[in-house]
C-alpha cells in the first residue's frame, strides 16, 4: 500500500520538478507564433484551449494501454509499480514533450521527419515506414478489441459473430470519418468527455479499493518480490518484459506518433508542458491504479489467471460500483481503444501527406491518401479476427514495434538537443537503456529467433543471457558513436526551427 501510494504522490512531484526541468532545458518561447496559426488550415492546424489540447493527448495516447497494459504488468509484482513512475517521469513523459515540441517548431511535422532533420535521411526513409506499419497495427488491434468487448457486453450469449462484425464495420466506419474530416469538428469535441470518463473511473475505482480495504492487500516492493513466478519461464522475468509489457503508462513509441497532431493545435508554446508532459503523467496515474486494484482486489500477482484484463476490468468495476456504474465504467473501457485507433489512422494519413508533399486541406486529397491505408488495414482486421493465434502474433510485434519507435525517438530528440546546446542526456539516457529493452525482447520473444537461440545454446536462461548481452553491446556502440556525433554536430550548423 505505501509503495502505491508513495508512487502516486511521486508522479505528482515529478510532474511539478522533473517536468520544470525537462521544460527549461526546451526553453519555450510564449512569443512565438505557433503551427496552429502560421499553418492555420481548419483541418489539421486548428487553434484549441490549453484544456482540450491536454484532453485530445491524453486520449489519443491512453486507449486501453494504461488499463489492459497495467493489468497484465501487475503479474510482475510491486515492480511495476517502479517502473510506471520512473519510467513515466524520466523516459515517457519527457518522450512525449520533446517530440510534441520539436514538431511544434517544425511547423507540427511528423516523427518520421523529424528523425530525417535530426538522424538523416535514411533514418527517415526508414522511420516513415516503420511508423505506417505500427500505426497500421495499432489502428487494426484497436478495431479488434473494442468489437470483441462489446460484443461480451451486448452479445454474450450470441451463436454467431453477427454482432462483432457489425461492431467491425461501425467502428471502421468511424475511423474513416474521424481521419478525414477536420479535428475540431470529432474528435476536439468528444475528447474532453471521454479524458473525465478515463479520470473518473481511475478515481472512482481508486476511491473503492480505499474503501474496500482491497488497498490493504496491495504488496510492498521488494527485492524478495522482484520475480513472483519463481519459475524457470524466461518470459516471466522483469527485464526486459515488464518494460514492454506496460508500454502506454510509462513510455510508448505510439505517443511519438500522436504528439504532432496535437502540436498543429496548441496556441502557446508555454501549454506543452501540460499538453504532453502532463497528459503523460495523468496516464501513469491510471496505470498505478489499474495495476494497484489488480493486485489489491484480485491478490493475483504472480497468477496467470490476472493476465485476463477484461474479465479484471469487468468484475472489479461491477464488484466495486455495482451493475450500473460497473457497467458504465466496462463500456468506457470497450471505448478507449477507439480513441487510439482513430488518430492511429489519421496520423499515419499525415505521414503519408508530409512524405509526399500532398496539401491535406481539400478533401479529396485526405481521401485519396486514407483509403489505401483502410485498404491495408481492413484485411489485417480480417486476420485478426480468425483466431486468437492470429491476435497475439500481431499484437506482439506491435508491441516491440511500439517500444523500438521510442526508443529511436528518444535518440532523434538526443540529436535535437545537441544540434540546438541544450542538455542531451535527459533524453540520452533513457534512449540508451530503451535500447537494451528492446534488443533483448525481441531477442529473446521473437517467435522465430528466440527458439533458434535456444536450440543453439541449449537452455532458455541461456538465450535470455545472450538477448541482454547483445542489447547492452548494441546500446554501448550507440552511445559511443552518439558521443563522437556530438562532438562533430557541435561544429556544425544548427537546423532551422522554422516557427522558434
Amino acid at each position: 500500500m505505501v509503495t502505491f501510494l508513495l508512487g502516486i504522490a511521486v508522479l505528482g512531484i515529478g510532474y511539478v520538478v522533473y517536468g520544470k526541468i525537462v521544460e527549461n532545458v526546451f526553453q519555450p518561447n510564449a512569443a512565438a507564433q505557433t503551427p496552429a496559426y502560421a499553418m492555420r488550415d481548419n483541418v489539421d492546424y486548428v487553434p484549441i484551449s490549453k484544456w482540450k489540447a491536454m484532453a485530445l493527448q491524453l486520449i489519443n495516447i491512453a486507449g486501453t494501454g494504461p488499463i489492459f497494459g497495467a493489468i497484465a504488468g501487475a503479474l510482475f509484482g510491486p515492480a511495476a509499480f517502479l517502473w510506471i513512475v520512473f519510467g513515466c517521469i524520466l523516459a515517457g513523459a519527457v518522450h512525449d514533450y520533446m517530440i510534441g515540441m520539436i514538431s511544434l517548431r517544425h511547423n507540427g511535422t511528423n516523427i518520421a521527419e523529424i528523425v530525417g532533420i535530426y538522424l538523416g535521411k535514411k533514418p527517415r526513409n526508414i522511420m516513415r515506414v516503420f511508423s505506417l506499419v505500427l500505426l497500421i497495427f495499432v489502428g487494426v488491434v484497436f478495431v479488434t478489441t473494442p468489437a470483441q468487448v462489446l460484443g461480451r457486453i451486448f452479445a454474450p450469449n450470441a451463436q454467431t459473430n453477427t454482432f462483432l462484425y457489425v461492431a467491425v464495420v461501425c467502428i471502421i466506419v468511424y475511423y474513416i470519418l474521424a481521419t478525414l474530416l477536420p479535428i475540431d469538428k470529432i474528435l476536439a469535441r468528444l475528447y474532453p468527455f471521454f479524458g473525465a470518463i478515463l479520470v473518473f473511473m481511475g478515481v472512482s475505482m481508486l476511491v473503492m479499493l480505499i474503501i474496500s480495504g482491497d488497498i490493504r492487500n496491495i504488496p510492498e516492493f521488494t527485492f524478495q518480490n522482484m520475480r513472483p513466478d519463481k519459475d524457470t519461464n524466461i518470459l516471466g522475468r522483469i527485464f526486459p518484459f515488464l518494460f514492454v509489457t506496460i508500454a502506454c503508462g510509462a513510455i510508448s513509441g505510439f505517443h511519438a506518433t500522436q504528439s504532432p497532431i496535437v502540436s498543429r493545435c496548441l496556441k502557446n508554446e508555454k501549454e506543452g508542458r501540460m499538453s504532453f508532459y502532463g497528459a503523460m503523467i495523468l496516464e501513469g496515474v491510471v496505470a498505478m491504479i489499474w495495476a494497484a486494484v489488480t493486485m489489491g482486489h484480485f491478490n493475483h500477482v504472480g497468477n496467470v489467471a490476472a493476465v485476463a484484463a477484461p474479465v479484471v476490468v469487468t468484475e472489479s468495476a461491477i464488484g466495486y460500483m455495482g451493475v450500473i456504474g460497473g457497467g458504465l465504467a466496462v463500456i468506457g473501457v470497450a471505448l478507449f481503444p477507439i480513441t487510439s485507433g482513430d488518430t492511429a489512422f489519421r496520423s499515419a494519413r499525415l505521414i503519408v501527406a508530409d512524405s509526399l508533399k500532398i496539401d491535406q486541406k481539400h478533401f479529396k486529397n485526405r481521401l485519396a491518401v486514407a483509403l489505401p491505408l483502410f485498404a491495408i488495414g481492413i484485411p489485417l482486421v480480417v486476420f485478426a479476427l480468425a483466431s486468437a493465434k492470429n491476435f497475439n502474433i500481431m499484437w506482439r510485434y506491435f508491441a516491440w514495434s511500439n517500444q523500438a519507435l521510442a526508443t529511436i525517438a528518444l535518440w532523434a530528440a538526443s540529436a535535437y538537443l545537441v544540434k540546438t546546446g541544450k542538455n542531451y542526456w535527459i533524453c540520452l539516457l533513457p534512449g540508451t537503456f530503451m535500447t537494451v529493452v528492446v534488443t533483448a525482447y525481441f531477442l529473446t520473444a521473437n517467435e522465430a529467433l528466440g527458439p533458434l537461440i535456444t536450440r543453439l545454446s541449449g537452455d532458455p536462461n541461456t538465450t535470455w543471457i545472450i538477448g541482454i548481452v547483445i542489447g547492452v553491446v548494441l546500446a554501448i556502440t550507440l552511445f559511443t558513436l552518439f558521443i563522437r556525433f556530438i562532438a562533430i554536430k557541435q561544429r556544425g550548423a544548427v537546423p532551422q526551427e522554422v516557427n522558434a
